[in-house]
């Protein structure tokens, strides 16, 4: 029957096979040998790992399904619809997100991936605490809209959503954010503003007055610290702002990519007998790590989502408050009245006190 969705049989795959049998050890020796770099075994994790082991199982549910033409009939296994971490649920996921941003969301305007990422020393505050990366995402957010508000002379709402990734190339802890934006935003009038370029170590200069004033307001980093940080030639923040969408089905490539799962399936080995596993990494996959079976298993479930934290979020013109207002208003959609604007230059002691504010 056409349509219907089979999930993958995740017997098949290394992470399974290495979930399986090892990860009943690996809840045994957490204490002694992980507790410490990775913090307190969250709760969440034993239940996700043991929904996925779960996922497809015929011992734990299914649904007969039959045709009304030829009256065939299939059995559905029940997935374990986790987050981010059953590649063959999150794969369905994805291509249902995608097809409702690009037919139901996005607006018919270029956009930008902006990604942003901070330095190595402050990852530890959120790798303890997963709330904090809702406020990075908020601090990221405010420096793009100062960064709009000065280039351009104008208080606009831009169109963004954002992605909050955990995971480095190696499967290791680095917090950092994907924003799909507009290139530009809407003014008090309704008129969309388009910005056709961003300057990227301006913007994470802002980014990262921020988020250290945000982790100094928390008592997380003193002020001493704070200055001495940013006073740094290099700093660790950085924003890369290079990768543009010209149309809306460019723009679900991006927006697909931004909630990739954590790790590919293809990219997985498995040596049973010196007990590792083999990820392949960096461009094209040619480099390759070799971790302990129960170091993969730390490695890969320590990005699993705290239950109701939020990893994707939507700002702006694509906030859901937003929407509503918009198709209360006018029901009929119409077309953005669209300026091209002309980019201020930005002055040295302006840009410093734009900095400061």
């Amino acid at each position: 029957m056409a349509g219907v969705y089979r999930p993958r049989h995740p017997e098949r795959t290394v992470l399974y096979r290495v979930l399986f049998h090892y990860f009943d050890r690996f809840l045994t020796e957490y204490e002694s040998r992980f507790e410490k770099q990775y913090g307190f075994l969250r709760p969440i994790i034993k239940d996700v790992v043991e929904r996925y082991l779960d996922c497809g199982n015929p011992r734990c549910g299914f649904a007969r399904i039959r045709c009304p033409d030829c009256h065939t009939e299939h059995l559905l296994m029940f997935s374990c619809r986790t987050r981010g971490f059953c590649p063959s649920c999150h794969a369905k996921r994805l291509e249902e997100w995608g097809e409702w941003m690009r037919e139901a969301l996005l607006l018919d305007v270029p956009h930008r991936q902006v990604v942003f990422t901070i330095p190595r020393m402050l990852r530890i505050f959120f790798k303890y605490n997963r709330r904090l990366l809702g406020e990075l995402c908020r601090c990221a957010l405010r420096s793009l809209i100062r960064y709009f508000e000065f280039v351009t002379g104008r208080e606009l709402m831009p169109g963004v959503i954002a992605a909050i990734q955990t995971f480095g190339a190696k499967i290791n802890f680095h917090p950092h954010l994907h924003f799909l934006v507009t290139e530009g935003g809407v003014d008090e009038s309704g008129t969309f503003h388009r910005i056709p370029r961003i300057d990227d170590s301006g913007l994470a200069e802002l980014f990262a007055r921020e988020v250290v004033s945000s982790l100094v307001c928390k008592e997380l980093l003193s002020p001493e610290w704070a200055e001495r940080l940013l006073s740094w030639r290099h700093t660790g923040f950085n924003v890369h702002s290079r990768v543009r969408a010209k149309t809306r089905h460019e723009a679900e490539r991006v927006g697909k990519y931004m909630i990739r799962p954590l790790l590919s399936l293809e990219r997985l080995s498995l040596d049973e007998r010196s007990g590792r596993v083999g990820y392949r990494y960096g461009k094209e996959a040619r480099e390759t790590e070799r971790i302990d079976y129960l170091e993969f298993i730390a490695r890969v479930t320590s990005h699993i989502p705290d239950k109701g934290q939020v990893t994707v979020r939507y700002y702006g013109l694509y906030a859901n408050a937003h929407r509503g207002k918009v198709r209360k208003a006018s029901p009929g959609l119409l077309p953005l009245p669209i300026v091209e604007e002309e980019l201020r230059p930005i002055p040295s002691k302006g840009w410093a006190e734009m900095i400061r504010k």
